[in-house]
């Protein structure tokens, strides 16, 4: 063989033997992708908590309860929404793959039996899933009729996790009042042997901040270890009208700087236990007469006023960027020159909350089915009234499926526009891709 056959004979085999050399390579990243993987999601499971009292009260009561979907509906465990990292341009992405109707669904916050049809909710499974389905909402609020004992509710909202996870959907936000004193749908139930946590009045009346971050921190816990992740609480209303008959001993009081520290501590003991708060009810519902469950009820106040009392706490929650907002069905006739609800306004949403104190988080109504805005207008429209005002959650509107695709034939009429709904869901899934999901 000659020198330069030689040659070629011993490149080809280099050559060979660096193929060989790269596909091994690349079969070891693989493996060591798969095994970092698998490294991350055991720590990931590993950082919750251990059980504290009240955890083991929850894990040694009640009855296993709940069913199971069908083989064929069983979810995948695994799912894309469970990321880290999440910036602007993962949700840009997200959102731009989401069909109309999903967007839509992703607005509601409602109650199981909105969603599945059924009279009584208290297990998820086919009807849950299948309601899922065809109905991606944001999330789920439980009420008493929803509460049997500890663990039936933690099963419930742990399955209900994982049909939507299995669904490759968006985690929900399982949501309750659960405020203390006598508004506490689980700690009053007597299915649950759980601390009882004093009325926000009392603990105002002590002027020891430290008696709200254990009310937030007590409440926290027991909300996380039964899967709930969204309190519509506390109670950020200023009582400054003695006569008031919605607020009284939901209230930290009439001091509004006090309110405001109360409000805050409150907060942060939720969410030492990955509990999100929701202050209510802007723009201050301890300043109204009537009450919003029944009939319009209102301020006289100017903004000037309000700016006095019941917007200080809201300011303060503000600056330190409170991922929620309720909006109260709050008339004020003074601002806005008519009896529209504080939630349907888009002057006192978009004009004040907005642009004047700088809010950048999430709106969520009050319940839409209450008698300020069921008696005056049709659910179709309040969704859209509420979207076009600036809210980003519809909570509880009178009827679901109505209210749903008023949203669609707004969109498809130009009434309201698409553009308009991706804000809101902007906003929604920078907080829901930063959800963990709860283990049983």
């Amino acid at each position: 063989m000659t020198t330069r056959g030689h040659s070629r004979k011993k490149r080809k085999q280099t050559g060979i033997k660096w193929l060989y050399i790269t596909a091994a390579g690349l079969v070891c990243a693989v493996i060591l992708a798969a095994i970092l993987f698998k490294i991350r999601a055991d720590s990931a499971d590993s950082q919750r908590p251990a059980g504290t009292s009240v955890s083991q009260k929850i894990a040694g009561s009640g009855d296993r309860a709940g069913d199971s979907p069908n083989e064929e509906n069983r979810p995948d465990k695994g799912n894309q929404w469970n990321k880290t990292n999440i910036d602007n341009t993962n949700i840009r992405t997200i959102i731009s793959q989401m069909s109309l109707e999903q967007k839509a669904a992703q607005l509601f916050i409602i109650t199981p039996e909105a969603l599945t049809g059924f009279q009584t909710v208290t297990q998820a499974g086919d009807a849950t899933y299948k309601a899922l389905q065809e109905y991606p909402v944001a999330g789920l609020i439980y009420f008493p009729q929803n509460l049997q004992n500890p663990k039936q509710l933690k099963t419930m909202t742990a399955r209900t996790q994982e049909l939507a996870a299995g669904l490759n959907q968006l985690p929900l936000f399982l949501s309750i009042d659960e405020e203390g004193g006598k508004v506490a749908r689980i700690a009053n139930h007597e299915g649950f042997d759980l601390p009882k946590v004093d009325t926000m009045a009392e603990i105002g009346k002590s002027r020891d901040i430290s008696r709200a971050y254990e009310a937030g921190s007590v409440i926290g816990e027991y909300l996380e270890e039964l899967g709930i992740n969204l309190d519509l609480a506390p109670d950020a209303d200023v009582l400054t009208n003695p006569d008031n008959t919605v607020v009284l001993d939901r209230s930290f009081g009439s001091d509004p700087v006090l309110v405001t520290q109360m409000t805050k501590a409150y907060m942060k003991g939720l969410e030492e236990h990955h509990v999100y708060g929701t202050p209510k009810h802007f723009p201050g519902h301890g300043a109204t007469q009537g009450d919003s469950h029944k009939g319009f009820a209102y301020t006289y106040k100017t903004w000037d006023e309000l700016e006095q009392a019941e917007l200080v706490p809201f300011a303060g929650l503000i600056q330190d960027n409170t991922p929620f907002i309720m909006a109260g069905h709050i008339s004020m006739p003074r601002i806005t020159g008519d009896d529209t609800p504080s939630s349907l306004s888009p002057q006192v949403l978009t004009g004040y909350l907005r642009e004047t104190m700088g809010y950048k988080g999430i709106i969520i109504t009050d319940a839409l089915n209450m008698g300020a805005v069921q008696d005056n207008y049709p659910p179709d429209q309040t969704a859209v009234m509420a979207l076009q005002a600036g809210a980003d959650l519809l909570l509880m509107p009178a009827d679901f499926k109505e209210a749903y695709n008023g949203v669609l034939d707004a969109v498809k009429t130009g009434e309201l526009t698409e553009e308009r709904i991706d804000q809101s869901l902007t906003r929604i899934l920078g907080l829901k891709l930063t959800l963990p999901r709860h283990k049983r």
